[in-house]
């Protein structure tokens, strides 16, 4: 087995900066309650220091004109069929109803009123919405990333970003997952093949460049 550190292997073939681009738009993913709640079953420890992290990146984002965009993810109650096969691999999903207090947006990052909220039934928010077709129509070239799960919907948003034409930021601060070991393969397989991951502090100064 090659002694190779994976950085090495990489080296000179991934990981290619892409930058950020024109026009930003900020894309809070999942920011859920059931994923902060202490003894739910999605509670992930790793969100809760994002949301906390959070909180002054979207204060930047709205001081200086960002589109911001949120994401949730809302099912049918009873027969979950908008669910579809991700819900009988991850039946855990199915707190994600309308009413739940898990399934709640988590305070610290409520919406605001003239925010844009996109309900989705899929980890990435561009399956099956209207996400791409809104940032085109204005103008936006960056998509920047904070939520949850690093390797869940920020990996398949990243994912599809990149696929639509956006460059595609994480904030490495602002997005959190269950356990570190996924979170961190995640980040690096996001920064090496698919957008950027930069610190908060990058993320903040370019938009008081915006």
């Amino acid at each position: 087995m090659s002694e190779q550190s994976v950085n090495d292997n990489y080296a000179g073939v991934w990981g290619q900066r892409i930058g950020f681009g024109r026009k930003s738009a900020l894309l809070m993913i999942d920011f859920m309650r059931g994923y902060t709640t202490e003894g739910a079953p999605l509670f992930a420890p790793g969100v809760v220091s994002a949301v906390a992290e959070s909180v002054d990146l979207l204060a930047s984002a709205r001081e200086h004109g960002v589109a911001v965009v949120h994401t949730n993810i809302r099912y049918h109650p009873g027969h979950f069929a908008d669910g579809g096969i991700w819900v009988k691999k991850a039946p855990v999903m199915k707190d994600m109803v309308e009413g739940n207090p898990l399934a709640a947006f988590c305070p610290q990052v409520l919406p605001q009123d003239d925010e844009v909220v996109i309900s989705k039934q899929y980890a990435s928010a561009f399956f099956g919405s209207s996400l791409a077709s809104m940032l085109h129509s204005q103008g936006i070239d960056t998509v920047v990333l904070a939520g949850c799960s690093t390797s869940g919907c920020i990996r398949a948003t990243a994912v599809d970003a990149v696929q639509h034409g956006f460059r595609t930021i994480v904030v490495r601060e602002c997005v959190g997952d269950r356990h570190p070991a996924p979170h961190e393969a995640n980040l690096f397989d996001i920064n090496s093949k698919y957008g950027d991951v930069v610190s908060k502090q990058e993320a903040i100064a370019h938009f008081k460049e915006q």
